[in-house]
């Protein structure tokens, strides 16, 4: 227990900047056993952000309430994911060779295409979340009215889960591509066991299968999240034969918008 703790606060101190015991450094030991528990750092995540977004629902309008609780997410892990995905554009958007894509994403200065992309990012995020939580537009879960906002709280604890279970993922199925250590994911992507890969789909899954039980459609978010952590992988695999820590932060920013927008979409027509 006390080894499996200390594996945890070592997820945590890597991947937010909430403080940890001061035992706990970036030991690679440790971090080849972190990916078990990235997903439950989206637990975390998800659930400060929801605790944001209600206190500001009481005070503000949700749109507002929305922007908050984006606000939070960013600060809790520091932006981590959202520093990858405007790498990623930044680097396969300006690159044309795997070493050209590789230099421009170690690149810490942010350029056009990271720009753009991370404003486009925010306002499909931004649009999607006030969506999701106008009390009009979606169903109560089976809760009633009353308790509308714990399938709120679900549905951001999924999201971030989600989103989180299928960008690990892609380090138990395809190989690392830089041949330094410069990349932040290094340390996790050397070596892996069965343990890590139940974990991470344990953790990963078990807030939509709670949500499920009261509104089983939901599951079919699945199909397109992870279709697309499949081309995505398939896109990183044919570009620079692997892929690099800026692609899996990559990865869950693109799935937790796709988990969203798929939720409304199955609200609408299903």
């Amino acid at each position: 227990m006390k080894k499996e703790l200390h594996i945890f606060f070592t997820t945590l101190l890597f991947y937010t900047r909430i403080p940890c015991p001061k035992n706990i450094n970036h030991h690679p030991d440790y971090l080849n056993k972190a990916s078990r528990y990235f997903p439950l750092i989206g637990w975390i995540v998800g659930g400060i952000s929801f605790v944001v977004f209600y206190l500001s629902t009481l005070i503000f309008s949700i749109e507002i309430a929305v922007v908050l609780s984006m606000i939070t997410s960013i600060l809790v892990t520091g932006a981590f994911h959202e520093d990858g995905f405007a790498d990623v554009c930044d680097g396969f958007g300006g690159g044309w060779t795997k070493e050209k894509i590789l230099l421009i994403m170690k690149d810490s200065a942010i350029g056009a295409y990271g720009a753009i992309g991370l404003v486009l990012l925010f306002l499909l995020k931004f649009q999607s979340l006030v969506q999701l939580t106008n009390n009009t537009q979606i169903p109560d879960f089976g809760f009633g009215i009353w308790n509308l906002n714990f399938g709120i709280f679900l549905l951001f604890m999924s999201a971030h889960a989600l989103s989180r279970l299928a960008a690990i993922s892609i380090v138990f199925t395809h190989q690392y591509s830089r041949e330094d250590a410069t990349s932040k994911s290094k340390p996790i992507a050397q070596n892996f066991t069965w343990r890590e890969v139940v974990g991470a789909f344990l953790f990963g899954l078990l807030p939509l299968l709670i949500l499920a039980v009261f509104f089983w459609q939901i599951l079919l978010v699945l199909i397109p999240v992870f279709l697309f952590r499949f081309f995505l992988a398939r896109y990183f695999q044919k570009w620079i034969d692997g892929y690099t820590g800026d692609c899996l932060g990559a990865t869950q920013q693109v799935c937790e918008v796709v988990f969203y927008l798929s939720s409304i979409a199955i609200w609408k027509f299903i």
